[in-house]
């Protein structure tokens, strides 16, 4: 591989890297992503721990959540006893389907603690009692207004790739 190209090819994976940071994912999410489009092919599991820099047992826990997510499927090859892995199904469905989940589990995390703070407010007296009501009653239904904003997210369907 010339020197330009291995540029090209850091590049690329420091793109999906920043992007899995940005998604609140590893950097090792995105260099395995960026590595399986730059191959174009599915890869072993030896050659994504070379292609990314990190080790076998780094890239095979980072596969399996990625297979949880619906980005990435483990294959076998005829003839070969390596277990492969590929990209499945559409980027830009899996990047939204990234952000959803992230921002549902957000949502029911502060939903939860909200509660748990109501539950110790209904305990105060006076002003503070009415404030504190006001304030989380507030913040819930502002996260409920998130969470059917997120809801409908989640059902749009993207438009098809153009090839």
């Amino acid at each position: 591989m010339s020197e330009s190209s291995a540029r090209l090819e850091n590049k690329i994976f420091s793109i999906f890297s920043e992007l899995a940071t940005t998604l609140g994912y590893s950097p090792i999410h995105g260099k395995i992503i960026g590595s399986l489009l730059v191959a174009g092919k599915p890869m072993s599991l030896s050659e994504l721990s070379g292609m990314t820099g990190y080790s076998s047992s780094m890239v095979s826990l980072s596969i399996d959540l990625l297979g949880v997510l619906g980005v990435v499927k483990k294959v076998k090859v005829m003839g070969d006893r390596k277990l492969y892995v590929k990209l499945e199904g559409d980027l830009l469905e899996i990047l939204k389907n990234a952000v959803v989940i992230k921002v549902k589990h957000g949502i029911d995390g502060s939903l939860k603690d909200l509660g748990e703070l109501m539950k110790d407010a209904e305990k105060l007296e006076g002003k503070d009692r009415e404030s504190v009501i006001r304030t989380i009653t507030i913040l819930e239904n502002e996260i409920k207004r998130l969470q059917v904003y997120i809801n409908l997210l989640s059902g749009i369907r993207l438009p098809h790739k153009e090839i």
